[in-house]
């Protein structure tokens, strides 16, 4: 593979092109899922290809192919020049891309057990078990159990002479028990909704998750929502859990403050941004409590790796200071925009797309409370976990969200559960509305393995670190007229 990657550096200097790199990936994915006590998938897929970036006269040109040899690549890479010399002739701004001092590394994600190694009837009898235990509550008309495996290896190399080896390896696993009466549909998710907690780890984060031991807890909390109140429609004090609070995170601090969609060359799928280069190091985006950081080095943590897909080491960066915004996701395309070197955040879906600006670990630092000392300290509020829903606008400011399930804060103690509970916001008001954060003790690692961006589309597996925290003065069920 060195003799085939060097044969494409040494053309590309040839051609005289100002910077080219290439990436040779192969991953493989392995999911399972059973359903009612019956196995509903189990697939296995794998691809392998590279992908052939070059930067010619300003402009940008990419090509890829799944079939790796040395004529095919260097057809590919002919065509990817050809693209940029077109690009250059009517392209806008000049595309500025400092150079960097060449890396040579390998990196792993550290893991004990090697999931692609473990049986696939073990891992069957693993959710199996689990999804009999939710059918055990006789309100329980639909249990799913649902297991996954991803492994993707990487090489990276570039005419800067950076040759860097990557093998990256995740799991995640969960469970779901709807219970339907009547018109009424509820659903009980662990350890999170949409098909559960993911980590760059091995086979020993499923174990840990233990989806057996929680089964009939979560069963029951479901066939309760059936007849719980619903959430009432007022402004109150909201506390939310850190799996609820990772996906408000991700959509409205993670999304926000990618600088290709500020600059607006990312705009078509999800929108682009209400922050501007000129805010960084002024806006209050949040309370002095807030305190974001992207941090690609956090052990397990499902955004962590070891280089980006531009040979740009992962790094730990500040974003959000003391409520102010200090800086975004960049890449050495656009961090002179912020008198900056590129961060580290761009990584593509495969070998047949090109790089972007992603997300990594978006984390919320914890504060000094417990969560029971902020109950306690709540008078009256709401108390929310797992999402159901979510919806936010293409320039990531005004919001709403749905929660599985709630419960009433009266006089600092939990009391009544509510169900179909909601909220609604605008994001840097709500963030500035935050007055407590719990500790470190309650701190979680969870991982999103479906975000998207793009077109054509690509998705990501990003992490999000936080604790419970609460906010005052936050509009929840629906709002009246």
């Amino acid at each position: 593979m060195k003799d085939l990657i060097q044969n494409i550096l040494d053309l590309a200097k040839l051609k005289r092109v100002a910077y080219a790199d290439i990436r040779v990936v192969r991953r493989q994915n392995e999911e399972i899922e059973v359903k009612n006590g019956k196995v509903e998938a189990l697939i296995y897929d794998e691809d392998f290809g590279f992908g052939i970036r070059v930067l010619f006269q300003g402009a940008w040109g990419f090509a890829c192919s799944s079939k790796v040899t040395k004529r095919e690549m260097e057809a590919v890479f002919n065509k990817a020049l050809k693209i940029a010399k077109a690009s250059s002739r009517i392209r806008g701004k000049e595309i500025l891309f400092p150079l960097t001092s060449p890396i040579k590394d390998r990196y792993q994600t550290p893991f004990s057990i090697d999931p692609f190694g473990v049986a696939p009837e073990m891992k069957l009898h693993f959710l199996l078990d689990a999804d009999a235990i939710l059918r055990k509550n006789n309100k329980v008309r639909i249990s799913e159990a649902f297991l996954g495996s991803y492994k993707t290896e990487k090489t990276f190399a570039s005419t800067e002479g950076s040759y860097i080896e990557q093998e990256i390896v995740e799991c995640g696993a969960g469970i779901a028990a709807t219970v339907i009466e009547g018109n009424e549909v509820q659903v009980r998710s662990y350890p999170n909704s949409f098909r559960g907690n993911f980590a760059t780890q091995g086979y020993e984060w499923i174990e840990k998750l233990a989806l057996p031991d929680k089964a009939e807890g979560i069963a029951e909390e479901a066939s309760q929502l059936l007849s719980a109140k619903p959430c009432p429609s007022k402004v109150t004090t909201l506390i939310l859990d850190s799996s609820q609070l990772a996906l408000q995170i991700h959509e409205s601090i993670g999304h926000p403050i990618e600088l290709d969609r500020i600059l607006g060359t990312e705009a078509s799928y999800a929108g682009t941004s209400f922050l501007k280069p000129e805010m960084v190091g002024h806006l209050k985006y949040g309370s002095e409590k807030v305190n974001i950081f992207a941090d690609a080095t956090h052990p397990g943590g499902l955004g962590s790796f070891g280089y980006d897909d531009e040979g740009i080491k992962a790094q730990r960066v500040p974003i959000i200071s003391q409520g102010i915004l200090v800086n975004l996701l960049t890449s050495r395309e656009t961090a002179h925009h912020l008198k900056k070197k590129s961060n580290g955040t761009m990584r593509a879906d495969g070998w047949n797309r090109i790089p972007l600006i992603r997300m990594t670990n978006i984390n919320l630092e914890p504060g000094e409370w417990t969560l029971e000392q902020m109950i306690a300290d709540t008078e009256e509020g709401l108390f929310l976990t797992t999402n159901r829903s979510w919806s936010i606008d293409d320039k990531r400011i005004n919001f709403q969200f749905g929660t599985e399930i709630g419960w009433e804060i009266k006089n600092g103690k939990l009391g009544e559960m509510v169900k179909n509970p909601t909220y609604t916001g605008i994001t840097p008001h709500f963030w500035n509305s935050c007055d407590a954060i719990a500790n470190r003790e309650h701190w979680q690692m969870w991982g999103t393995p479906n975000c998207g961006k793009g077109e054509p589309g690509q998705i990501a597996h990003v992490g999000h670190g936080t604790a419970p925290a609460r906010f005052r003065n936050v509009q929840v069920g629906v709002m009246k007229g």
